[in-house]
């Protein structure tokens, strides 16, 4: 822009100062319009095909025009933290959109409230988690931590979003039928509907559920608008089955606690090129174990390792690995994707219709490889494909996500809780009432 007219001065900056132009009312609500934006974007891209996202380089536009829109809508400020500030910190390229990320995560911790319902005797299937252990822990964790974290609102008029706290894992723990699962499901929300306002201003839209137990799924299916409204938040997100991406969350099933230290940075000692070894429960683990389980190069197994063979044999294996292989089994999600990200080996995903837990947030081919469960008899030479340097750089960044895949108690900035609650956060911005 011509700077004629204007009294001699230093060159002035290329963009004028964002508190001269948004207000901090306009500044937050074009935020969270570029927040909706991106999600829409990244998402959409998220389902493409490498191959395609190749072809067509201009996708990469929209992504820059949200980028450089968002840092000047929440500006630097006028010294009340209106901006998002986040303090700048430096995030990798292992996001989609780092600097959209960082200002929105500020938003989300200065701003989100989330009202659980009071309802429920906790000593039955309400308000508390099972247990914090096990292949199902993340639904405890976050039972416990939206109790924990700063998100909790007891003003649902303040809230964002509604919580149903109601636990399928609690029931399967304690025997209930599929059957009852339903009934019970449908006579809670049944209640809540009935008892307060808040349901029936959007027919549930601002609502979710919590559920890593794929029984959790099949228990709310006899409520139609819980399915089809609320925001599902799984274990085992697969698009053949009704999960919907730009509605529901993928929850990570991270198996905790982790029975060793996590790896990374130690690629000098990952000799072996890739490592499996579990139940049969899946067609492409059987297909997985029958090609490649007399291989010199890839360690397959399968079947469990038994204890028996040493302790902790089977966790230190994926420290002497480069790749470890993630099929799904009698679902599309594996706790096997947590442990190798924590124990420092590349996950290959070999898994089809898998919404990868935060997709829209984290490049996962940045730190992962993603594989059709159609290319496992051409597994091996697709990994040896992979240079050293390459290699490299997907160990270097899985160890930057690492804390991403981590429940702790209390919750802790950037962790899986948090991680969630940012995709609650986005899903919050698309629903009017």
């Amino acid at each position: 822009m011509s700077a004629g007219g204007k009294q001699p001065q230093p060159p002035p900056p290329q963009s004028p100062s964002p508190s001269s132009l948004f207000t901090l009312r306009g500044s937050l609500l074009t935020l969270a319009l570029l927040t909706l934006a991106s999600f829409t974007v990244v998402s959409l891209n998220s389902l493409r095909s490498p191959a395609a996202a190749a072809a067509a380089p201009g996708t990469l536009t929209p992504s820059f025009s949200i980028l450089k829109m968002s840092r000047e809508a929440a500006g630097d400020g006028d010294g009340d933290g209106g901006g998002g500030g986040g303090g700048g910190e430096e995030l990798s390229d292992t996001y989609h959109l780092p600097e959209v990320f960082r200002l929105n995560y500020a938003a989300m911790e200065r701003d989100f409230g989330v009202f659980i319902y009071p309802d429920g005797d906790p000593n039955t299937f309400y308000q508390t988690p099972r247990k914090l252990t096990g292949k199902y822990a993340s639904e405890g964790y976050f039972f416990q931590n939206i109790r924990e974290g700063r998100f909790r609102t007891d003003d649902p008029d303040r809230a964002h979003l509604f919580f149903i706290p109601i636990s399928c894992h609690k029931m399967r723990g304690k025997g209930t039928s599929y059957e009852n699962m339903t009934v019970i499901v449908q006579n809670y929300v049944g209640s809540l509907i009935a008892k307060y306002p808040y349901w029936n201003r959007t027919l549930g839209a601002d609502h979710f559920f919590v559920t890593c137990h794929d029984v959790g799924v099949r228990a709310t299916e006899g409520v139609p608008l819980l399915v089809k409204n609320s925001i599902r938040v799984v274990c085992s997100p697969s698009y053949d089955v009704g999960f919907i991406p730009h509605k529901d969350v993928a929850l990570p099933q991270v198996l905790q606690p982790f029975a060793l230290p996590a790896g990374g940075n130690d690629v000098e000692n990952r000799t072996r090129l890739g490592f499996w070894a579990g139940h049969r429960n899946s067609k492409i683990r059987v297909i997985l174990a029958r090609v490649w389980e007399n291989d010199t190069e890839l360690d397959i197994s399968n079947n469990r390792i038994s204890r028996a063979t040493g302790h902790l044999v089977y966790q230190k294996r994926f420290y002497r690995t480069k790749f470890c292989i993630c099929p799904g089994g009698s679902q599309v999600n594996s706790a096997r994707i947590a442990d190798a990200i924590h124990y420092g080996c590349v996950p290959v995903i070999l898994s089809n219709y898998y919404d990868l837990p935060f997709n829209d947030i984290l490049d996962w081919r940045k730190f992962s490889v993603i594989v059709k469960e159609s290319e496992v008899y051409n597994l091996k030479q697709i990994l040896k494909n992979i240079s050293d340097a390459e290699f490299l750089q997907l160990h270097e960044n899985l160890v930057k996500v690492q804390k991403h895949f981590q429940w702790n108690s209390p919750p802790i900035k950037y962790d899986a809780f948090h991680m969630v609650m940012y995709e609650l956060w986005l899903r919050h911005h698309v629903i009017k009432y």
